[in-house]
């Protein structure tokens, strides 16, 4: 009656060891680390530089306790704070042999001091918010009147590409301030201009105004709808290019919200060196379509110090020099997909790019006008270019489908689609407020989370060993298995541990142990009504369970809705709240039945249970 089979004990021991295991990683601790990685989207990290960084540690006479490498960083762990100052310093020098243009990004960061046996098999600490990690907080402020002013830019352009194509004569279209103006000598051309603007988008509001008799002007002003729609997506872009941007730093998990119309918070947990992670927020990041200038000698004439002029002087991706013209032929902007596949005839590696309908006709009538030309694809990043990709324009390309091939591995194919799909900034931002959390008030915040967890468990264990003996001290076990399990659970998902999810933690213990007092009361129950103790113990557990069942799945419920439609803290509550309902489900009545099991359920008679006071009627 109350024995579990054995693939059942087998299955629960085999759990539990499993949360031994992954909860083991959060008792060691974090020790300082260096974190090198890529410092330009064209620069990719690969395993020869492991090579490179450990003979610049060997070099300076620096020891190390191991080297990470991953798809975005390669860490340097170190034993002291010392060492990484000093061993920082020496990668630097070796690896960025310019400091006014790094081609690589090093920086100071914290890594996990488990044995390489547990890293092995992905057993990881949970990591730590920013109250309990230190690291720092930024209020970003988006230059709104910056995005707005970047978009009539590109209307301007589109404009003059549209009155082309319908052979609508003007006499020039510039942007002054917030509006576009468009000049004709005739009123005829310029309603016909009116019509076949209000034919082709909807985003602008048209108003005539005459300065005289030879000055008909058409102004373009941007609608209230099209002006949210640009703010909406600034916001977004800039919160999905700052995603990128962090990434190098090595943030495990960083909090990038929008606060208000017009901000946007950023907290990296962890980060030591606030000066590059200031560098790294504030970069800008464009994407420039050129033609190359291949005039015979131009090149040449460029390399001995005479560039002609309407033009620039850039490298490709292998270091060659090319010759680029100043005009920017089509922006980044325009650029809605890329994704790296193969070339259709010659199977090549290529890129495939899809444009937004302004950046089709723009680049179908690019394409026409230079068949047989170079068109370079840059990068503008710190106000320095480079040139990604240099193809040759075989013929017109309509459609809105682009595919660049041609002296491209798979690899690099697959770069160049992400490098394209980052996209970069689309509005200026500036920090306008800057919190620094130390580690030491971090480590401050921990000990306190994990003393009133600590002691909270003791109370309970103390108050269910004296109230229910035997039974309660079962449900201590039960309760402490229960904590193994949640802490493991987290680690295993990689959740994000916050002052407010300790807690939950502690909450869960409430809730957890709620559930053993309900099966220990109704076993009491069965004793009372005079039924046998094996009978009681089994009934006990079978007619609790489905009062345990309802009571966390309200609860339950309730941690869903936090989860749904909280943010920040509430979420982190949320998360451990929601994951200590399970677990506490399995240790309540799995573990805490299994250890009922192997006390009484192999003896033949047992005359009483060991549960405490059994109050009966008339006593």
């Amino acid at each position: 009656m109350n024995r579990y089979p054995l693939w059942k004990n087998i299955f629960i021991g085999l759990v539990l060891f499993f949360g031994l295991i992954y909860t083991l990683p959060n008792f060691y601790g974090e020790v300082p680390a260096v974190q090198v990685s890529s410092g330009k989207a064209t620069l990719k990290l690969d395993a020869s530089l492991n090579g490179t960084i450990e003979q610049a540690l060997n070099d300076a006479q620096i020891e190390h306790t191991g080297l990470f490498i991953d798809a975005n960083s390669i860490r340097v762990r170190v034993p002291s704070t010392d060492v990484q100052l000093r061993a920082k310093d020496a990668i630097e020098k070796r690896l960025n042999p310019d400091p006014h243009d790094p081609s690589y990004v090093v920086a100071l960061n914290l890594l996990s001091a488990s044995p390489n046996w547990l890293t092995a098999i992905h057993a990881l600490p949970m990591y730590l918010g920013l109250d309990l990690r230190g690291g720092v907080h930024f209020l970003l402020q988006v230059d709104m009147p910056g995005a707005i002013t970047k978009r009539l830019d590109a209307t301007a352009a589109d404009l003059r590409t549209l009155l082309r194509d319908k052979n609508v004569r003007h006499a020039g279209i510039t942007r002054d301030g917030n509006n576009v103006v468009l000049r004709f000598r005739d009123a005829e051309q310029r309603e016909t201009a009116r019509k076949a603007i209000a034919g082709s988008t909807a985003d602008l509001q048209l108003t005539d105004r005459d300065d005289g008799s030879d000055d008909l002007k058409l102004v373009a002003t941007l609608s209230q709808a099209a002006q949210k729609n640009i703010r909406d997506f600034a916001i977004k872009q800039n919160i999905t290019t700052l995603h990128n941007r962090i990434n190098e730093l090595g943030v495990a998990e960083p909090v990038i919200q929008q606060q208000g119309l017009d901000r946007i918070v950023v907290q990296l947990p962890g980060v030591q060196d606030v000066a590059k992670a200031k560098d790294i927020l504030g970069r800008t990041a464009t994407l420039e379509v050129r033609l190359v200038d291949d005039t015979p000698g131009a090149l040449e004439g460029a390399l001995a110090g005479s560039v002609p002029l309407g033009t620039e002087l850039y490298n490709e991706r292998g270091g060659s020099p090319i010759l680029v013209k100043n005009q920017v032929v089509l922006t980044g902007d325009r650029l809605t997909d890329a994704q790296p596949g193969f070339d259709g005839q010659t199977h090549e590696p290529a890129v495939h790019l899809t444009l937004d309908a302004a950046g089709s006709r723009i680049f179908r009538d690019v394409t026409r006008e230079n068949v047989g030309k170079r068109m370079a694809i840059l990068l503008i990043e710190k106000g320095k270019g480079e040139v990604v990709t240099a193809p040759v324009i075989r013929t017109e390309i309509g459609g809105g489908r682009v595919q660049i091939s041609g002296r491209m591995t798979t690899q690099e194919a697959s770069d160049v689609a992400l490098l394209l799909r980052a996209g970069s900034l689309a509005a200026p931002m500036e920090i306008i407020e800057e919190r620094t959390i130390g580690p030491s008030l971090g480590a401050e915040n921990i000990a306190k989370g994990f003393h009133s967890t600590l002691w909270g468990f003791v109370a309970i264990a103390i108050f269910m060993s004296v109230y229910y003996m035997l039974f309660g001290l079962v449900s201590v076990i039960a309760l402490a298995a229960n904590l193994l399990l949640l802490v493991a659970l987290l680690s295993l998902l990689q959740a994000t541990l916050t002052l407010p999810g300790i807690a939950a933690m502690a909450l869960t213990l409430g809730m957890a142990i709620d559930a053993n007092v309900l099966i220990n009361e109704r076993i009491r129950e069965e004793l009372r009504n005079g039924v046998s103790p094996q009978a009681a113990i089994h009934a006990g557990y079978e007619r609790a369970f489905d009062t345990i069942l309802d009571s966390n799945i309200t609860t339950l419920i309730a941690g869903i809705a936090l989860l749904v439609f909280g943010s920040g803290p509430v979420r982190g509550f949320a998360v451990v709240h929601c994951l200590g309902i399970l677990t506490s489900m399995f240790s309540a009545i799995l573990i805490s039945r299994m250890l009922v099991n192997f006390i009484y359920g192999r003896r033949r008679k047992v005359e009483s249970l060991s549960i405490g006071q059994i109050w009966k009627p008339g006593n």
